[in-house]
């Protein structure tokens, strides 16, 4: 069985080991050691990533309680080899996950929340409790929760005996009785994890809490610690501080200069709808008009919506309207009927239009690459049926 030394030392990046082992899988070889400090996948944190003697270690499992090594080359079978993991991946985890245990361990003692859900990504990191809770609830959480860090409690790992847990009070997703390992941090939190935790809570920096949803009669929450939490806040920071400027206001007055922005947008667009109608009722009332046939061209500053209500104006003069807009290689069109069924006879009208284009009955919409004289030709004689 292979030694678990990210277990004895949380902070251990390179070490030295012993190949017992080395199989091709696929296109990557498993490779065991006689121990190792990368961590595998579990408990919802992602496998360590680093080299191990020349080649890359991609991913980490623990199968048959066996810890494969997925490597991008083989590794020589029986030689002592250096491991070095990603030291800043596996410190941001650690991170990222402690910071996670102290979020949910406050949660459980302030509402009873159970943690029935986590992921730890590599930008994000989620938590599904089965109680909802109200943007004020995590307000206090966080609070709390930095207050952990900036406290700098111990973070205390082990694996009790079976005496020892049954007499434990601790959280745990799952009904476990045998090589639990126990994560203590201060008298925030008691709970079940495999995977490997900073030792002291000022190492996680800061914890952060960002949106959160209703999810399964509970809520997930999105959070970010540590040094993910910093990127985030630069990100955001860069962001808002590019939005003031373009607005030419302070930063804590953007959400109120984009509001004004998008009510003064919503008039202006509504004045342009406005002249829009206008630009196209203008155009029908110099259609040209046959038998039972409205047929008019609209300007190219109109637009669908603005055709559309057109073509059902002139559908009170004439039995059929067929409204066009200048388009790239041809126009837009939308023509309407009062008792036609334009959904039969649209294949015609698009062979004629060399269009492309459907609906429903009363009204159809489509493409056409004919030319206007031809259009016109083509409602001219069209006998509509």
């Amino acid at each position: 069985m292979t030694r678990k030394l990210y277990y004895e030392d949380s902070h251990l990046y390179k070490f030295d080991a012993t190949v017992l082992s080395c199989e091709p899988a696929g296109e990557r070889f498993a490779v065991v050691l006689d121990q190792t400090a990368f961590f595998p996948e579990g408990g919802g944190q992602s496998a360590d990533t680093g080299i191990l003697a020349d080649a890359h270690v991609l991913d980490v499992q623990e199968k048959d309680k066996k810890i494969l090594h997925y490597t991008d080359k083989p590794v020589p079978v029986g030689q002592r080899v250096t491991g070095t993991l990603d030291a800043a991946e596996r410190f941001r985890k650690m991170q990222n996950h402690s910071g996670e245990h102290i979020v949910s361990g406050i949660a459980h003692s302030l509402f009873g929340c159970d943690n029935v859900g986590f992921h730890l990504g590599d930008g994000d990191v989620t938590v599904d409790y089965n109680t909802v809770l109200s943007r004020e609830d995590l307000n206090r959480i966080e609070e709390l929760s930095n207050k952990a860090v900036a406290d700098n409690l111990d973070i205390r790992t082990e694996f009790p005996d079976a005496d020892k847990l049954s007499s434990l009070n601790y959280r745990s997703k799952l009904e476990l009785t045998q090589d639990v390992r126990i994560v203590t941090i201060g008298d925030i939190d008691c709970c079940a994890c495999c995977a490997p935790h900073v030792v002291k809570t000022g190492e996680i920096g800061c914890i952060k809490l960002l949106d959160f949803e209703h999810y399964k009669g509970g809520v997930r929450i999105h959070l970010l610690c540590g040094s993910d939490a910093m990127q985030d806040y630069r990100t955001k920071y860069e962001n808002i501080q590019r939005i003031s400027a373009l607005l030419c206001v302070p930063q804590t007055h953007t959400a109120d200069a984009v509001e004004q922005m998008q009510e003064r947008l919503k008039n202006k667009e509504y004045e342009l709808n406005v002249l829009r109608s206008r630009l196209a009722e203008s155009a029908l009332k110099s259609a040209d008009s046959f038998a039972n046939t409205l047929c008019f061209f609209a300007d190219a500053q109109c637009d669908m919506d603005s055709l559309r209500h057109a073509v059902n104006a002139g559908l009170n003069e004439k039995e059929i309207c067929a409204g066009f807009l200048p388009a790239e290689n041809g126009f837009r069109y939308c023509i309407g009927a009062r008792n036609t069924d334009l959904r039969k006879a649209s294949k015609e009208i698009n062979t004629a239009l060399q269009g492309r284009g459907g609906g429903q009955p009363a009204m159809i919409q489509g493409t056409a690459a004919a030319d206007r004289e031809s259009i016109l030709t083509f409602f001219q004689h069209w006998d509509a049926k």
